[in-house]
């Protein structure tokens, strides 16, 4: 008798919270959400097959997700293999010839269709894309700035095939989600060359996507709650200025500054907000969209 209660008590619950989240699936019904997924969720099985199940759900409840996807650890691990080095230059891989093949052959091949695999298998209907298919991302090469630090004089680092988003072609993704179906987009691009191919950082490729599309929601899922004051708090919501402000002070830093550039650069393009949470908080995309509290650090105009 009393477990029968403890179960009753459970489903009221579940009813309960399902019937506040009404206003939070009618906010986002028809809308479309871009989801960057990188981090080590992505390496942990259940971490992986929870996020799938999120992605299915928001897919079920009319909202129109899309994934783009990193992959640098998986990455690093086949060039090791290959025993092809590789070194980084303020978070940016440096992609030679060689590298770039393995960069499209992990991205655009295992883990891309690892992804589509585990939606599939929570009963959606995924499709895996990188951005060389028609033409859905055209890069042109990067160009990394810095300041010589005992002569302050400029300098251009060469970062070799790392490309950077110039035009998208939102149509390809749009004729998906109209039929139903879930892109799953690797951050590769084509070059304006025959058989040009750019590897892109996964949060510049969403951030282009995003704006591309008019996204409701950009979500950057990160392995961090996600912008955190001097005292370590996270700070749930930002404005352009804000951001402004605690770069200018040091408090935003490292691999945060190009997150909420992202962010920014998104907003501008007619993203109505961004989020950069933790990929690892079960069900952290949910909370996001459909309850209150949501999750992470909002940054919106």
């Amino acid at each position: 008798m009393e477990k029968s209660q403890a179960m009753k008590r459970d489903w009221i619950a579940t009813a309960r919270t399902l019937s506040e989240a009404l206003p939070y699936l009618q906010r986002y019904d028809g809308k479309t959400i871009v989801v960057k997924f990188g981090g080590h969720a992505m390496g942990d099985a259940p971490a992986m097959d929870r996020f799938a199940r999120d992605i299915v759900l928001m897919k079920q409840c009319g909202v129109q997700p899309v994934v783009v996807h990193g992959g640098g650890p998986q990455i690093g691990q086949m060039l090791e293999r290959l025993a092809i080095k590789s070194e980084f230059v303020d978070g940016l891989r440096v992609t030679t010839a060689d590298t770039v093949e393995v960069v499209e052959m992990v991205l655009a091949g295992s883990i891309n269709k690892r992804i589509v695999s585990a939606i599939n298998a929570q009963g959606g209907k995924a499709v895996g894309l990188c951005g060389k298919d028609a033409n859905l991302i055209v890069c042109e090469k990067a160009l990394k700035r810095t300041l010589d630090p005992d002569s302050n004089i400029e300098k251009v680092l060469d970062l070799g095939f790392v490309g950077q988003p110039v035009e998208v072609n939102p149509r390809v993704l749009e004729v998906f989600l109209e039929s139903d179906f879930i892109p799953v987009v690797a951050p590769v691009g084509a070059g304006r060359k025959a058989d040009e191919t750019f590897n892109i950082n996964a949060d510049t490729a969403a951030g282009a996507i995003a704006g591309a599309m008019k996204a409701k929601r950009l979500m950057l899922l990160t392995d961090v709650q996600g912008v955190k004051d001097k005292d370590g708090e996270v700070l749930t919501r930002l404005t352009r200025a804000d951001i402004q402000r605690l770069i200018a002070d040091g408090t935003i830093a490292g691999g945060m500054i190009p997150k909420v550039e992202t962010a920014l650069y998104g907003i501008e393009q007619g993203v109505e907000a961004a989020v950069i949470l933790d990929g690892r908080t079960p069900h952290g995309v949910l909370l996001e969209l459909f309850t209150q509290h949501g999750a992470g650090t909002l940054i919106s105009a």
